[in-house]
C-alpha cells in the first residue's frame, strides 16, 4: 500500500474512533432499576432532549429527586400537558395517575435531565 492510502485509513480509523467515544458519552433516555421491595420500587430515569419516555402510567404516588434538573413536559395521552420545572437537588411529590390515563415525559431543554423515583407502592 502507498503512504497516502495508509495516512487515509489511519485517519477514517481516528475518525470513527472519536465519534464512537463521542456517541457512548451521550446518556440514552431509559430506566434503570435501583431498589425494590414489597413497600417501594425506586429506579433512576435519564430523559434526553427529544427523546421521551415511552407512554406509562404510575399506580402509585411517588418522590422525584432531581440528580440533574430542567423543564419536563408531561404531556398526556389525550394532548393536555403539565409543564414541571425540576431543580437539581430537589426532591417533588407526584400523585398516582387517574385511572385509564397515560403520558410520555418530555425534556424540552437542551441537556438531559437525571432523576431518582421512589414509587410508593401501599398507597394509591
Amino acid at each position: 500500500m502507498s503512504r497516502p492510502v495508509i495516512i487515509g485509513i489511519a485517519i477514517a480509523v481516528a475518525s470513527f474512533s472519536a465519534g464512537l467515544a463521542v456517541a457512548q458519552g451521550v446518556q440514552a433516555t431509559g430506566r434503570t432499576p435501583q431498589f425494590e421491595n414489597n413497600d417501594v420500587k425506586v429506579w433512576k430515569s435519564v430523559i434526553a432532549p427529544n427523546n421521551p419516555l415511552p407512554l406509562h402510567r404510575h399506580e402509585h404516588p411517588r418522590v422525584l429527586i432531581a440528580l440533574k434538573g430542567g423543564t419536563m413536559n408531561i404531556l398526556e395521552e389525550d394532548g393536555t400537558a403539565d409543564i414541571q420545572p425540576w431543580e437539581t437537588g430537589k426532591a417533588y411529590w407526584l400523585p398516582a395517575n387517574k385511572p385509564g390515563t397515560r403520558h410520555q415525559d418530555v425534556n424540552t431543554g437542551t441537556a438531559p435531565i437525571e432523576v431518582i423515583v421512589v414509587e410508593l407502592k401501599g398507597v394509591s
